[in-house]
């Protein structure tokens, strides 16, 4: 397939959790199973934005008019995460982590940090919205086919895990909840589907070195927006396995180039496929988060966060002491010192 001649763009939306306590309140990032001590129950309804308009996506979710349970654990959850408290303060860690992940990627440091609401009614979120803090703009990742750019870097909170589903009920558990994450954007500079998939790997090798990231299946998750001639702009949420990354890629390609396709968030199927998750949300679902204070990003401050030495260079360094290559791999992904 010529992706030239299709017009193919393609971007990266990577979610990496952090290991560090919640963003806004100092309970643990730890996930349990265990029986749940608080049961919530809450309907959610959209809000307009700051544009004063309601978003297409949140009124979707609003249209299904879903009752929303959350398990609560008191070991891994507290008034924050019910929505019955304002948000502490942001996550020093947490805020360090994200400024590391900016630097390495060579990108702009925003001046003030201001914490923003984004509408979210799927439930997803007690408070029927999301926090989100945008660090950093332009930066750059270079790859085999040349530079991709980092369009935004932000640092939010995770949603609320989902436990099961019905026509008319949706429950969730909140150990999840309020877990950081780093979200890195690019801009359609993906050549093909492939190179969708190395992109991804070098993001995530470059967070995993900071050595502050969550491990695991569901730690990290990656959405792919994907554009032909002719099309629209696609976003694919739930890659799990970046082996199966090109394929569903290709399969988004083919399904646009044989129907008309709009606007749209789909979600990646087990068998290789997407399919209609919601409609494609936009700037209106942003507000200001006023009960956190915004975050003056000084230049003492700046001089004070140092940067880890990346695994890529770690495994050069291992080779070139006599290490066998996978050794050397295997032992700077893990952050063990030969010495």
């Amino acid at each position: 397939m010529n992706y030239k001649n299709l017009y193919f763009k393609a971007g990266l939306e990577i979610h990496q959790q952090l290991e560090t306590h919640k963003l806004f309140c100092d309970c643990p990032s730890a996930l349990t199973d265990n029986k749940p001590d608080i049961v919530l129950k809450r309907k959610l309804r959209a809000a307009k934005g700051e544009s004063n308009i309601l978003d297409t996506a949140a009124q979707y979710e609003q249209l299904k008019d879903k009752t929303f349970n959350y398990q609560a654990h008191k070991e891994n959850t507290c008034s924050v995460e019910y929505d019955e408290e304002p948000p502490h303060q942001i996550n020093k860690e947490a805020l360090e982590t994200a400024l590391q992940v900016a630097l390495l990627f060579k990108a702009t440091i925003s001046d003030e940090i201001q914490v923003m609401r984004k509408t979210v009614v799927d439930g997803s979120n007690t408070s029927g919205f999301q926090r989100t803090a945008l660090i950093a703009r332009n930066g750059t990742i270079n790859t085999s086919k040349g530079i991709v750019r980092i369009s935004t870097i932000c640092l939010e909170e995770d949603a609320a895990r989902k436990i099961k589903e019905d026509k008319k009920t949706l429950t969730f558990n909140l150990d999840r909840l309020g877990i950081p994450l780093i979200e890195i954007a690019t801009e359609p500079d993906i050549k093909d589907p492939e190179h969708a998939k190395e992109t991804a790997e070098l993001l995530g090798m470059i967070l995993r070195s900071t050595n502050k990231v969550k491990r695991g299946i569901g730690t990290i998750r990656q959405d792919v927006n994907v554009s032909i001639k002719n099309g629209a702009r696609v976003e694919i949420k739930g890659f799990q396995d970046l082996r199966k990354m090109p394929i569903i890629i290709e399969n988004e390609v083919k399904r646009q180039q044989k129907s008309k396709t709009k606007e749209e968030v789909r979600r990646a199927t087990p068998d290789g496929k997407t399919e209609f998750l919601r409609p494609m949300p936009g700037a209106a679902r942003m507000y200001p988060e006023t009960d956190v204070k915004p975050i003056i990003i000084t230049p003492k401050l700046l001089k004070e966060v140092k940067l880890p030495e990346l695994i890529s260079e770690k495994i050069k360094k291992y080779t070139k002491s006599g290490i066998p290559t996978n050794t050397a791999t295997e032992l700077a992904k893990n952050n063990i010192n030969p010495k």
